[in-house]
């Protein structure tokens, strides 16, 4: 009996074909690349010290610049105060030195006189004594001998350290006079060679700030970071800062007859923040002022970094991969928030978490957005294709296209519609990377892969069936597949040859078959449309 092709299923499913190509699925949102520029380094809120550096170069004292940064201030006294500062806790041994002989008395009132050189503390408190090794009660003091400060792994300290057992750990709290702290603070706030007038600005914002916000319910009063201020010690001071410091000896700034919380920070980018701004909380003194002395800052202007959804997704612990992102600026121009589009949702990130989950040096920042979108699909081979993404907040963005990932070549100029959305008709002629480009930054690559265009008939002559292949990929193996209890299953092979063409004898029975061609020379699996023989 002779087997005859099923003319109207053939035109039906050809027709179906070109249907499907006509009308292509809504693509997968791809990877975004969040190009991020900034001005700044800090919260932004009261005085900028590359400001104070610039206005006491133009000239300005240091009580014109604290008047200046921190609005509708006075200058005040301060008595004399010994501070606690934490230097170390959680700490399973320490090791104390000095270069002359020095005392400890421990909770019990027991006395021991230490020798010079360095001593090994862990939480049992074991004291050398000439006796031999004694146990002593917590909290152990350490008193500095004459004119030889005590050295706490290797940082040398001012006033005396007292050392509490928690649990197996040590706490080490420096006890000491807040002129000598502050010796210990201006040094690791501001470079020692910056103008004088800077100096003793800093030494009376780093004198208020530590008296205005000394840390309530512990057993200390400041940290020894940034937390408090960076108090670096007798190691790290310098003699232009401890003069500052000398200088200026109790002056604070004060409002409404209280010293004031005076926050610096390293610069502006223009313009400091308002506390409002920044933390929420109107503080009368804590105003947004303009900064044009910042301009000496290598931090004035920064960028662009480039970071990437995933890492965004990582740093800020975010269960959903991250599409988009965008921020409202305050009046200063540092972000609040920034919201993120995620495909679980949207999730807002308040800007000091942003900051520092992403390693930021402020809020004052703008955000481009790169992303192209996934096509669910190959492309078959001379059809068209609309790429689309997202360009937002970058100049001339561009199109480009390489076929290796290493050499690109621009298709063409993107025109951002509302949103930051982009578009371009593409006709790729074989598998090929797409990126959108900008100076400086391009988003992630988009593989497009093309497919070659295969069709599959019946020939008038029995026991075999033929195609074609374009482009023609001459020598490419093409397998011929029957529909099998549901599954397909290869029943004949045949070559492409140079015009394109294929042909394949076989046991030709009826059923549904299909020409299939694995991926090969820069090109997807291509696979024909279903072929119904009947008998």
């Amino acid at each position: 009996m002779r087997l005859s092709f099923a003319l109207s299923a053939l035109v039906a499913l050809a027709a179906a074909t070109a249907s499907a190509q006509s009308v292509q699925p809504a693509p997968v949102p791809g990877e975004a690349v969040f190009v991020v520029s900034g001005r700044g380094y800090g919260h932004g809120v009261g005085m900028s010290q590359y400001g104070a550096f610039g206005m006491a170069n133009e000239g300005y004292t240091y009580d014109e610049i604290l008047a200046y940064y921190y609005t509708g201030t006075k200058l005040g006294r301060a008595a004399a105060k010994e501070v606690r500062v934490l230097l170390a806790e959680g700490r399973r041994a320490v090791t104390i030195s000095s270069t002359v002989p020095y005392t400890a008395v421990d909770a019990a009132g027991t006395t021991y006189r230490l020798p010079a050189g360095p001593l090994e503390l862990r939480a049992n408190l074991s004291v050398p004594t000439a006796e031999g090794l004694a146990q002593a009660v917590s909290p152990l003091v350490l008193r500095p001998g004459k004119g030889a400060p005590l050295s706490l792994d290797g940082r040398l300290y001012r006033g005396r350290l007292q050392l509490t057992v928690q649990s197996a750990f040590l706490q080490v709290v420096d006890f000491v006079e807040v002129e000598a702290y502050l010796q210990g603070v201006v040094a690791g706030e501001m470079p020692y060679r910056w103008p004088m007038e800077a100096l003793q600005a800093q030494a009376v914002a780093a004198r208020s700030y530590a008296l205005a916000n000394l840390v309530q319910g512990k057993a200390f009063d400041l940290y020894a970071d940034q937390r408090s201020q960076v108090y670096v010690g007798v190691t790290g001071e310098q003699t232009r800062t401890s003069d500052a410091v000398r200088a200026t000896a109790g002056e604070i700034v004060t409002y409404g007859g209280r010293v004031a919380s005076t926050l610096y920070f390293s610069s502006s980018g223009g313009k400091t923040a308002s506390a409002a701004d920044v933390f929420g909380v109107a503080i009368p003194y804590l105003l947004s002022r303009p900064d044009p002395w910042d301009t000496a800052s290598p931090y004035h202007r920064w960028g662009p970094v480039l970071i990437g959804a995933r890492t965004v997704q990582a740093k800020l612990g975010l269960e959903a991969r991250v599409l988009d992102a965008a921020g409202v600026p305050t009046p200063s121009g540092r972000l609040r928030a920034l919201t993120l589009q995620t495909t679980g949702g949207s999730e807002t990130v308040p800007s000091g978490l942003l900051r520092t989950g992403l390693g930021l040096r402020s809020t004052w920042i703008t955000i481009g957005v790169l992303r192209l979108d996934r096509p669910r699909g190959p492309v078959v081979f001379g059809s068209s294709l609309r790429v689309s993404g997202v360009a937002r907040g970058l100049a001339s963005p561009l199109l480009s296209a390489s076929l290796d990932g290493s050499t690109w070549t621009p298709v063409g100029e993107l025109q951002p519609q509302t949103g930051g959305s982009v578009s371009l008709q593409v006709k790729p002629g074989r598998t090929t990377r797409y990126r959108i480009e900008v100076e400086g930054a391009a988003s992630p690559a988009l593989l497009v892969r093309v497919a070659p265009r295969v069709r599959l008939t019946q020939p008038a002559e029995p026991r075999v069936l033929s195609g074609t292949v374009r482009p023609r990929l001459a020598g490419a193996f093409v397998t011929i597949e029957r529909q099998e209890s549901g599954a397909w299953a290869a029943v004949a092979e045949a070559v492409v040859d140079d015009s394109g063409a294929f042909r394949a004898e076989l046991d030709l029975v009826p059923g549904s078959y299909r020409a299939r061609i694995a991926p090969t020379d820069g090109f997807a699996e291509g696979v024909t449309a279903v072929l119904a023989v009947t008998g």
